[in-house]
């Protein structure tokens, strides 16, 4: 809007400059064209813009996210609701299990899940995101935020068979669904406001999104279990701009739409992991920063990542990166064996 008024102003000065001179010399045919240009610029300009994907919509854009925690055990796939976050983080739960948050918030899904338990970490992303969390379950470290409200919450210990609703066609603990409808059901019960909109990421324009630089990057492959089971592939496809995602071979798709997923920021960063108690719990460090990938239009840079104020970003030169406009996907790694064992790339 900024650009605009300083426009505007343009015309005017330039308006007022013409107005002696056509005295003498009769109208300048030009100032008619450059009140077309700016005409033109007011009309297209897109008056709104989600703040978790950058991207432009007529309507108003604000209300809450709602931040789920789906299951990824092979039992579990292909998910639902998946293919229409807006941000998708991958984090190890136990061993060389890892489970989705996914963060809902410029679409809603009808269906969400395999749902599954809370971890702390998950927890505090979403605290990050000021999102309604959403899980089925929880470890100890969990279970102690969440009764004491560090963010507002429903979980299927308390609704199960209520909210959330099992699937017939899978075995638990991989078939618990919550639908969007029955979320804002719940967060009436609870008396937990939607309104308020989560912080905006930055993103690069449509124009400046064309001109990304980087590294050959058309294929990486994370690896996150020595059987490949939970590994995380990433293959872009030209004719869209966009990565797709496999698992263990198979195409990351909706199971209802059959929908594939698709990325246009994978933003992969490596930090301490640390095994808390015989059950495997982790504890997984999110505030100190470190090293990570950003891939974007098939090129990939090495960028930090920094936590800000709950928000996880990447930066170069003390700079937050901006994304493409569209869909993150956020891969977290264990510093050790870190991003050059774990992360593999394909420039073919």
């Amino acid at each position: 809007m900024k650009k605009l008024a300083v426009a505007a102003t343009a015309v005017l000065l330039l308006l007022s400059g013409c107005t002696d001179k056509q005295k003498a010399n009769g109208p300048k045919e030009p100032v008619k064209e450059v009140e077309e240009v700016i005409q033109d610029e007011v009309e297209n300009e897109i008056p709104y813009h989600y703040p978790l994907t950058g991207v432009g919509s007529e309507t108003k854009t604000d209300g809450r996210a709602v931040a789920v925690i789906i299951n990824n055990h092979p039992k579990a796939r292909p998910q639902s609701g998946l293919h229409k976050a807006d941000i998708v983080y991958e984090i190890l739960a136990e061993g060389d299990v890892t489970r989705f948050l996914a963060v809902f918030q410029s679409e809603k899904p009808d269906n969400m899940g395999p749902v599954r338990s809370a971890r702390d970490y998950y927890v505090d992303l979403a605290k990050g995101l000021d999102a309604l969390f959403i899980a089925h379950g929880y470890s100890e470290e969990a279970r102690e935020l969440l009764e004491r409200d560090y963010v507002d919450n429903l979980n299927g210990m308390v609704y199960d068979g209520t909210l959330f609703k099992r699937a017939s066609f899978r075995d638990a603990p991989h078939n618990s669904y919550i639908t969007y409808e029955n979320v804002l059901k719940g967060a009436k019960e609870k008396k937990y406001s939607m309104d308020q909109s989560p912080p905006e990421f930055k993103f690069l324009t449509e124009d400046e999104s064309k001109s990304v630089t980087g590294d050959e990057a058309k294929s990486v492959m994370i690896s996150y279990s020595a059987s490949g089971i939970f590994d995380s592939i990433y293959e872009y496809d030209a004719s869209v701009g966009k990565y797709k995602r496999y698992s263990n071979g198979d195409q990351t798709i909706d199971h209802e739409s059959k929908e594939p997923i698709l990325i246009d920021n994978l933003f992969i960063i490596e930090t301490t992991h640390q095994v808390i108690d015989d059950a495997a719990h982790k504890e997984i460090d999110l505030e100190s920063g470190g090293s990570g990938y950003l891939l974007q239009k098939g090129k990939v840079i090495q960028v930090e990542w920094k936590n800000d104020n709950g928000v996880i970003v990447p930066v170069s030169n003390g700079e937050v990166v901006p994304f493409v406009q569209g869909k993150t996907w956020v891969n977290v790694i264990p510093t050790n064996p870190g991003l050059q064992s774990s992360v593999s790339f394909n420039v073919k």
